[in-house]
């Protein structure tokens, strides 16, 4: 009796140790809370660094360093939120959230993730292979708290990338739609072609001819050479070189320039410095006889890579200092790292589009959120978007 009362104690136990070990492999389900944006730099700094290194698709304009002075020092809605999907202590992904008041020219109010005005892409970091999970954990959390109004939309989704496919898969496994409401193509260099083989096969032969002109009518006017920003030391100096040039422009003018107010400026410096310790920013100077005449900056993400902003002097106009340097900035393609960089410029940009022959489709997507109110706000909204598609096209026709 003892015996089989100490081999049942013994099965017991090892019954007992199985279930807690079963209990520890199984994963943690995914957790969402709506973090305070203005906290976000210091409390998630190495879980945040750690999914940008790890995310499914690159998004220089979704990492710390470019979110985090965005939030610092540009004004911010007073619904925004940050959207934290976590798995144990991992992120599995992030996404800035706020409550739209307009939906293009309708006054509804919906959830929208939040961009300003320098962030070119809206593609959240998510975990790769984790997408669908993201999305899914999201949508749920958004069907369930009570603040969030109307829809979702995203907007600035890389169209067929595995981001925009977790979406749509996550919206279809609760039976809703996921639509497409607007694209627009912009333009792509792609890596494959050195430099110049590059240059010859996208550039006509007639435009290469003139730009060679152009550059050796540059020169008669003095010593041109173009350089890349080497030292941290030198940062601030190349910072105020590019501010200088971009607002004695049309942008300054306009008052659009990042100079032209305190706080973009702000932006922009704090930016920039985070870029340089992220080991993510790339800048190239085109002088003249010491005097920058085109800048541009680049944000390296690899596999891929963003031209983030240009500047030229207009008193130099008519020798294309921006077409120049964005020749020089062919030599991205000798990088083993780097498999494409993104124009972030308007769709049919006449300089770029010229110059890049790859191309990348942005997209908005709208999907409707649980709730009798929430769905009739989509339906409404989306209904009213389909007929001015229909009166454009019969417009046209």
């Amino acid at each position: 009796m003892n015996c089989n009362g100490a081999t049942e104690r013994v099965a017991g136990a090892h019954a007992h140790a199985s279930t807690v070990a079963a209990l520890r492999i199984v994963p943690d389900r995914p957790r969402v809370t709506f973090g305070d944006p203005r906290t976000a730099s210091i409390r998630l700094a190495p879980a945040w660094d750690d999914l940008a290194g790890a995310a499914s698709e690159p998004n220089a304009f979704a990492e710390r360093w470019f979110v985090a002075p965005g939030f610092d020092h540009l004004p911010l809605p007073d619904s925004l939120r940050l959207a934290e999907v976590w798995e144990g202590d991992r992120l599995l992904g992030l996404l800035p959230l706020s409550i739209g008041r307009r939906y293009g020219r309708l006054p509804v109010r919906h959830v929208v993730n939040w961009l300003h005005h320098h962030a070119f892409l809206g593609t959240p970091l998510v975990r790769a292979g984790r997408e669908q999970d993201f999305w899914a954990a999201l949508i749920a959390a958004l069907d369930a708290a009570r603040w969030p109004r109307g829809f979702l939309h995203i907007n600035g989704l890389v169209e067929g990338g595995a981001v925009h496919h977790g979406l749509i898969a996550a919206a279809a496994h609760v039976g809703r739609r996921c639509d497409t409401v607007h694209r627009a193509v912009r333009a792509q260099l792609d890596a494959g072609l050195t430099p110049e083989a590059y240059y010859e096969a996208t550039v006509r032969k007639k435009k290469r001819k003139e730009l060679k002109r152009l550059s050796a009518r540059l020169a008669e006017m003095g010593t041109v050479h173009t350089t890349r920003l080497t030292r941290r030391a030198d940062l601030p100096a190349w910072c105020d070189a590019f501010l200088a040039l971009e607002a004695s422009g049309w942008k300054g003018r306009s008052a659009s320039a990042l100079a032209s107010q305190a706080e973009t400026d702000a932006f922009f410096r704090a930016m920039m410095a985070g870029a340089w310790a992220a080991g993510r920013l790339e800048m190239l100077r085109m002088e003249l006889d010491g005097r920058p005449i085109a800048m541009l900056v680049n944000f390296l993400v690899p596999p891929g890579a963003f031209s983030f902003k240009i500047a030229f002097d207009e008193e130099y106009a008519r020798f294309s200092p921006g077409v120049l340097i964005q020749i020089e900035n062919l030599e991205i393609l000798t990088r083993p790292d780097i498999a494409w960089m993104d124009s972030c410029a308007a769709e049919n940009h006449p300089m770029i589009d010229s110059l890049w022959s790859g191309r990348r489709a942005i997209v908005r997507v709208t999907m409707p959120l649980a709730g009798a109110r929430r769905r009739l706000a989509f339906g409404f909204a989306r209904a009213l978007e389909r007929g001015r598609a229909w009166l454009r096209t019969r417009g046209k026709r």
